[in-house]
């Protein structure tokens, strides 16, 4: 009987794993410009930061001189913060703005985990004027 009762839980617990979700804090591959970001949990939402791309790897000193704000130009990419104020989970995020460093806008923002390995970032302008791309775990 106990030994009925143990495998029914051992089981029950092997079904319920693949439903809880991976952590998505760590490092993503972007899905353009060889760009990887780390997110982490900052306070009670997510945030991330641009560790590298293949333009910081060629310009280490690299600067975000599209940025709309001017006294803001100077500023280093390698570090950039381009994502924050996302909350939710533990598969989606909204609520968060999204930099691009390409053109100097932020947009609004959701984050979607499709797996433990892949999210889609969506950002928009305003809806339906989005773009998404998919960011792949970095091992």
């Amino acid at each position: 009987m106990l030994r009925t009762a143990i495998l029914a839980a051992v089981a029950s617990a092997a079904f319920v794993a693949p439903a809880m979700a991976a952590d998505i804090s760590g490092l993503w591959q972007t899905e353009t410009n060889g760009g990887q970001v780390e997110i982490s949990r900052c306070g009670n939402s997510l945030c991330g930061k641009l560790l590298t791309s293949d333009n910081i790897k060629k310009n280490p000193a690299l600067k975000d001189e599209k940025n709309k704000d001017p006294s803001l130009r100077t500023r280093p990419l390698k570090g950039l913060q381009l994502l924050w104020g996302f909350s939710g989970g533990p598969t989606e995020w909204t609520g968060g703005k999204v930099y691009k460093a390409d053109d100097g806008k932020t947009y609004s923002g959701t984050i979607t985990m499709t797996n433990a390995d892949t999210l889609k970032l969506k950002g928009c302008v305003v809806a339906p004027l989005c773009k998404t791309q998919t960011w792949t775990r970095v091992k």
